[in-house]
């Protein structure tokens, strides 16, 4: 039940987000297409501060393209291969990331609501975005991540804490359950409400990070770093 009631809110929040920015698209998925396959990989694709929203960029190679600040507002990236791409300060949210890699991306400061993971309310492994060794420093978050290989990702001061202003949607929070998060980086995150429910913290940072009425039920915490440093800590009950 638990997951359905996840899965029900995020579909709520879709639909809170459904109408989109006044701002049109600055160039075709042809275009970009055309950019990303004319560069060389000693000079990547510059696409920062472009609006790209709602263009279906499905299976494109962004592979260390700098979109930085990029508007990539409901915009289909599944399959896109996206790894080392700095989308630092770039707006993700609606996007749809089924299948898309993320290692090693610069997702700083980008905002990432009501990500598209999934062709249905289940998340399958097979569409499962990777984020192995994101940076998602200072990210705002508030999607399904449930699942995902998100080992050695850095969520430094990263926001993903629930939503508290959509109450009237359900409460929005980032589930992290059965995710891949060893050897992750929480150094002063906000997960407030967050669902860690069975996810793999092996080895984590939690130095500081702000974990009040988070799940973390059966998740694993071996060898976790800073445990006793992290706000609101309430260790799930062994019987």
């Amino acid at each position: 039940m638990t997951g359905t009631k996840s899965a029900l809110g995020f579909a709520l929040l879709l639909m809170g987000l459904a109408t989109p920015p006044c701002r049109a698209a600055d160039l075709t998925a042809e275009q970009v297409g055309a950019i990303l396959a004319s560069t060389a990989p000693e000079k990547p694709a510059d696409l920062s501060g472009k609006s790209l929203e709602n263009l279906d960029l499905s299976n494109l190679d962004f592979k260390r393209a700098n979109l930085s600040g990029t508007n990539l507002y409901g915009a289909k990236l599944d399959g896109a291969d996206l790894s080392g791409t700095n989308l630092s300060g770039a707006k993700l949210d609606l996007a749809w990331i089924m299948r898309a890699n993320f290692t090693g991306a610069d997702l700083s400061n980008a905002s990432l609501f009501g990500l598209v993971v999934s062709s249905s309310l289940d998340v399958s492994p097979a569409e499962a975005p990777i984020f192995r060794g994101a940076n998602f420093t200072g990210a705002r978050i508030i999607a399904r991540l449930n699942r995902f290989d998100l080992k050695g990702a850095n969520f430094t001061d990263a926001k993903m804490g629930a939503d508290m202003k959509n109450q009237s949607m359900g409460l929005m929070r980032s589930d992290l359950s059965g995710a891949d998060l060893s050897g992750a980086n929480f150094t002063n995150a906000s997960l407030t409400g967050a669902d860690l429910s069975g996810a793999d913290l092996t080895g984590a940072n939690l130095t500081g990070a702000d974990l009040t009425e988070a799940d973390l039920g059966s998740a694993v915490l071996a060898n976790v770093y800073g445990l006793n440093a992290a706000k609101g800590m309430s260790l799930p009950q062994r019987h």
